[in-house]
């Protein structure tokens, strides 16, 4: 079994990427939608007592914010991976803007994740780290991590 694990900046993409990669066959696992740390755990215990593969699909841009999964998963045998979306402030600003609705994140709450934000370590625990970069237009590309990223 399998917990994926996204990090990255409000509208860098993870959402998205969930739907065109994951979609078809890991459980989204996502504050937006569930609306409250009860409701998250309910889910993540849901998926480690059936043994579903799931994805993260939150911001989680501290080693603090990650490593309240890890110590539920390390035990239950699931491997982690991470996936670090590129989070460059301007592009992710621009595309928030054009966000309508609930899905648009206001610039401070950004801002704000931006200041925080860390890089993933394989000393967190991860088995597989990957760098995501949204390409112009349409599609992502997928590489290994590499620490001088």
């Amino acid at each position: 079994m399998e917990m994926i694990i996204f990090i990255g900046l409000q509208a860098s993409g993870k959402s998205t990427f969930y739907m065109n990669f994951f979609f078809n066959s890991h459980m989204r696992i996502n504050l937006d939608m569930l609306r409250t740390r009860n409701r998250e755990d309910k889910l993540l215990n849901y998926c480690i007592e059936t043994q579903l593969p799931f994805v993260v699909d939150n911001t989680n841009p501290t080693k603090q914010d990650r490593i309240r999964y890890f110590d539920k998963i390390r035990s239950c045998g699931y491997s982690i991976i991470g996936y670090y979306f590129q989070s460059k402030i301007d592009e992710c600003l621009k595309k928030n803007q054009q966000r309508t609705g609930r899905y648009k994140v206001s610039e401070v709450g950004i801002k704000s994740t931006y200041a925080k934000l860390e890089l993933p370590t394989y000393a967190e625990g991860y088995e597989k780290l990957y760098y995501v970069k949204p390409l112009q237009g349409e599609g992502f590309e997928v590489m290994e991590w590499v620490d001088e990223i």
